[in-house]
Parts: C-alpha cells; structure tokens; sequence
C-alpha cells in the first residue's frame, strides 16, 4: 500500500516514530536501530509495510529497503508476529539474521527479547532456503562444505561466553578449516584483535 514515506521526523518514542509528510502525521513502529538515526525536525525517508491484524491495524518503518525485506521474511514464520519480528531486528541487522539462519546459530538470537531456543530453531529452520549470499553474508559461509566445523565452532565460542552473532560474524569470515579446534582458534585470535 505504501512504499515509503519520507518527510520530517516529528517525534520519536521508544517504538516508534511520527513522521509528517503533505501535512499528515504517519506513526510508524520501528526497530531500535531504525529509531537511533532518527532525529526530531530532520528528513527522513522510511520504507514502510502496512499490516493488517484481527485486531490492530499497524504501519512500520525501516531505515533500508534490506530491513522491511527481513521483517517480512521473519513475520511469515509461525507465530512470529510484527513485535517480535521488530526485537529480531533491534539486536541484529538483517545481516546477521541471514547469517545465524545460513549458520544454524540460534545463539545469535538470546538477546532478542521475547525469543527463546526452541522459536530461534524455528525460525531458522523456516527461513532456511529464503536467505542467501545476496544478503551480504560470505559466500563461504553458503558455500562451505564444512558448515557443521563452523556450526561447532560458533557453539563453543558461545559456551565461552561471547555473543551468538559476534561468534557467527568471526567464524563465518574465517578461512575454511577440517578441525573444530583450528577454527576455534582461530576465531579467537580474530576475537583477541578486537
């Protein structure tokens, strides 16, 4: 229905926006990423997608056309609804997402509020085929022949302690490996870089 609204940021809340554009106030809900480069009394230019609930009728805003394409992908999986799809891409950029899925690391998913394991499995699961290298991930990570060294490895990193798409991130732009313990290893000489 809309494509995109672009016009001068009128307020910002901690959900949402209100975006006046020809006089009228659009309120857009949006993730925490899309609301940090959001300025009162500036321009702006979100994509949008209208959604239409049993009971809510709802306009949400997206800093790039990447962003709405991820909300979308993550609102067709069962039982992710709009505000969860929108706390997925408050943590993570729709990189990361496609990545986690690409990588079966439903680790990168624990900060996402109101997510737990057994949803993120789900999620990537359903998602798995409808992400690829076209969504900025290396295309050794799509490619890989030993994705299950790296799936090991990102699993250690995050019993370790590092974040879930930290991990994913390292591991996915190493060098591809035969052992878990040289990608383990190397990942964390990349991670002591940092």
């Amino acid at each position: 229905m809309y494509a995109h609204i672009k016009g001068t940021v009128d307020s910002v809340y901690p959900d949402r926006a209100v975006i006046e554009a020809a006089g009228v106030g659009y309120e857009l809900f949006c993730s925490s990423m899309t609301l940090r480069e959001l300025l009162p009394g500036k321009t702006a230019k979100l994509y949008t997608h209208f959604h239409i609930a049993q009971d809510a009728i709802a306009l949400y805003g997206f800093r790039s056309d990447e962003e709405r394409a991820m909300f979308r992908r993550l609102i067709s999986v069962s039982r992710i609804g709009p505000k969860v799809a929108l706390s997925v891409l408050s943590v993570l950029t729709p990189e990361d997402v496609a990545l986690a899925v690409v990588t079966d690391n439903t680790a990168a998913f624990d900060r996402v509020q109101g997510m737990g394991r057994k949803t993120a499995a789900r999620l990537i699961l359903e998602l798995k085929g409808k992400v690829d290298a076209a969504e900025g991930i290396p295309a050794a990570a799509v490619s890989d022949d030993n994705s299950s060294v790296r799936a090991e490895a990102i699993a250690a990193l995050v019993s370790l302690g590092y974040d879930g798409a930290v991990a994913g991130r390292i591991v996915t732009g190493l060098p591809a490996c035969d052992r878990v313990e040289d990608m383990i290893k190397n990942a964390l000489k990349e991670l002591s870089k940092r």
